[in-house]
């Protein structure tokens, strides 16, 4: 029988075996606002899985993707909420799940590069060289899209597609098994941090979600970085991520590689979002190129437009000459916050830790090394999301050199905190 889980109202665990008086008891389900929830009990097999219920678990999600419904799914970076990219009915599910504002694309996940044929026009050299070298990984490559081949919905209107290969055996075997291209945003609210384990996006979108595959926390942390190819041959780097500019000169040349634009939109998602439009206007490339106000085209690439990432309280990044200058600063700001009745967090790096006084906030999260900044970035959403569960009002971030993963790690918490930052000792 199937039973409530611990995470929640509207949680439902699937039985290990599945009838057809099973698969009706399911449609009922997914008329109510509940989540279908898989704890798979060997993610890291999931390609060939040994486990009977794991093979159910991947079997029924795959079902839902090819009935239209959405299904959250772990890939090396962060959680994905899937639709068939094909269908548009099931593309809105994700806009509005996620309250997304709809000139905002989605990245297609596949799980074999054969696939590229009926969703692109053309692969360049540059393109096809990286995907070579980091596919599968979190790598995304805007190609020339396909008539036809996905929904409007999925390119917002563009004539070009973000295109990947996950590196993670379960959003592999799920895409397989379903058999359709899936697009996939993260599987959060639009603006909230991404999710990294199946319990950040439980607390997100349970009863908003047809399911959730847990396969344990994601690896990277961080979206995949995504490019484009110009008609120069040069590689645009349009969001930093995974795969750092330094890894992309390894393979083009650094000649070839052009840093991404700083963010200047921190527009609030929700401020974005208008009501779906129905029938024939839904799927209108017209309607879906500009945001919310009817200006502006869409942006070529998921993470150029909007504030995202941000913890429910305000944050802002102080960057000074040294750690100690930062230091001095913050320490003094959350004071201040504090008298005047403020919840105060504090996200820092291991090593500047004694450069504070104890007790400098209510909530103090460490980021780990400054000189090892994969534990940043595999971290950094699950930290302020801490801030949340603390109830933080005011909360300081120190800044990091923005070299290697530091690029993409600054991008996020640029982006969470609305462009705020303070400059100190300066």
């Amino acid at each position: 029988m199937a039973a409530k889980a611990p995470h929640g109202e509207g949680l439902l665990l699937m039985p290990e075996r599945r009838t057809e008086r099973g698969w009706k008891a399911m449609n009922e389900r997914l008329r109510e606002p509940h989540t279908v929830c898989w704890k798979l009990e060997d993610p890291e097999s999931a390609l060939a899985p040994v486990s009977a219920s794991d093979r159910q678990a991947l079997a029924e999600a795959a079902e839902l993707l090819r009935r239209g419904e959405t299904v959250a799914f772990p890939t090396e970076t962060v959680y994905g909420l899937g639709a068939n990219a094909q269908s548009t009915e099931a593309v809105q599910r994700i806009f509005a799940a996620k309250g997304r504002p709809s000139d905002n694309p989605l990245i297609v996940h596949i799980a074999d590069r054969s696939a590229l044929e009926g969703l692109v026009t053309e692969v360049p050299p540059a393109a096809a060289a990286l995907m070579d070298a980091y596919w599968p990984g979190p790598l995304t490559v805007v190609l020339p899209l396909r008539g036809g081949a996905v929904s409007p919905r999925v390119s917002a209107g563009l004539d070009t597609v973000g295109i990947r290969m996950p590196d993670h055996p379960v959003a592999l075997a799920l895409l397989t098994a379903a058999g359709c291209p899936v697009a996939a945003p993260s599987a959060n609210r639009s603006g909230r941090p991404s999710p990294t384990t199946a319990a950040h996006v439980l607390d997100d979108l349970a009863g908003a979600v047809g399911g959730v595959l847990d396969g344990g926390a994601a690896g990277v942390g961080l979206e995949s970085t995504v490019i484009q190819v110009l008609d120069d041959g040069k590689v645009a780097v349009l969001r930093p991520g995974g795969i750092t500019a330094e890894q992309l000169a390894a393979v083009v040349g650094a000649d070839a590689v052009l840093p991404p634009a700083p963010p200047v939109d921190f527009t609030a998602p929700a401020d974005a979002v208008k009501p779906p439009a129905s029938g024939d206007d839904a799927a209108g490339p017209d309607a879906a190129r500009t945001d919310a106000g009817g200006s502006g085209p869409a942006p070529r690439a998921p993470g150029m437009k909007y504030a995202h990432y941000a913890p429910r309280g305000e944050l802002r990044i102080v960057r000074a000459s040294s750690p100690q200058a930062a230091a001095k600063a913050a320490a003094g700001l959350l004071a201040e916050a504090a008298a005047r009745g403020e919840t105060t967090g504090l996200l820092l790096f291991e090593e500047h830790v004694p450069l504070y006084p104890a007790g400098a906030a209510a909530c103090t999260v460490s980021l780990g090394p400054l000189a090892g900044l994969e534990a940043a970035a595999r971290t950094l959403y699950a930290a302020l999301r801490r801030f949340d569960e603390a109830g933080a009002t005011y909360i300081l971030a120190e800044a990091c050199p923005e070299e290697g993963l530091g690029a993409a790690v600054m991008n996020r918490l640029l982006k969470a905190a609305a462009g705020r930052v303070i400059e100190a000792g300066r």
